[in-house]
């Protein structure tokens, strides 16, 4: 299926692995020009040369920002441009109990999980709506809706991009400019891979067997297994196309049954 996107210029925050670089690798065989981002140079050139390599057709170019420095983010701005489809997908995350999280952390949080896309989208919504046609997409996670009590940065930063992607939404009324949100679930990116092999080490047991044990743990998935970055790529790919076209203001899930709500 064509998704309508060749020609279209992409920005992927937080691209050079895992869920981000699925959606950049997507949206480029889909022959949408990517922009790669990441917090180094060289973490950025590896991620372009990887992509490049993936799709050879590719228009791939990248810069480097740490979200967590206002410096950076608007030196990156200054660079970026005008793009048809903004993808807000940098975040941190961490196991933390509620009180040993302290100022610091939650200001990194905040900066990261949440300013990044508020900065993006102020940048990049107004010339949307210029030209008459744009993509905004949060990567959010479910732990948004359903906050982790050992996460709760986490999940208040979640909570947070979700009710800016709803806000957003609002002023593309009448508009070929859509504003969505993606509720991830469990997924199985570069960071829970090295975390599952770490403690499968620790553990003395195999990684795979670990990794079906804390997905089969899960009671409300329904999926019953972590879920692949390409899974979440999927839906961010039509979600950034034109077929999209009646969606706005929706909180999507790729959740594989997680959350428990019907709506």
């Amino acid at each position: 299926m064509d998704m309508g996107l060749n020609g279209k210029r992409a920005f992927v925050s937080g691209s050079t692995q895992g869920i981000g670089f699925a959606v950049a690798r997507a949206l480029a065989a889909e022959g949408a020009a990517v922009i790669l981002n990441g917090r180094t140079a060289d973490r950025v050139d590896d991620a372009v040369e990887r992509l490049r390599a993936f799709v050879p057709t590719a228009d791939v170019s990248g810069i480097a920002a740490d979200f967590a420095h206002a410096d950076q983010v608007r030196d990156l701005m200054g660079r970026l441009g005008e793009v048809d489809i903004l993808v807000n997908n940098v975040g941190v995350f961490e196991v933390k109990a509620f009180d040993d999280i302290s100022d610091d952390d939650w200001q990194r949080y905040l900066e990261v999980n949440l300013m990044s896309a508020v900065r993006l989208s102020r940048h990049a919504l107004p010339a949307m709506l210029a030209s008459g046609w744009g993509r905004i997409i949060f990567v959010s996670s479910e732990s948004g809706v359903n906050v982790p009590a050992d996460m709760t940065h986490y999940g208040v930063t979640k909570a947070g991009a979700l009710a800016l992607g709803n806000g957003l939404a609002k002023l593309t009324r009448g508009t070929s400019v859509t504003v969505n949100t993606i509720l991830g679930g469990p997924t199985y990116s570069d960071g829970v891979a090295s975390a599952i092999e770490s403690i499968a080490q620790g553990q003395g047991v195999p990684a795979e067997q670990l990794k079906g044990a804390v997905a089969s743990g899960n009671t409300t998935s329904l999926l019953q297994r972590f879920i692949e970055p390409d899974e979440i790529a999927h839906l961010a790919v039509y979600v950034a196309s034109p077929l999209s076209s009646a969606t706005n203001g929706a909180a999507l899930r790729a959740d594989g049954g997680v959350l428990t709500g019907m709506l």
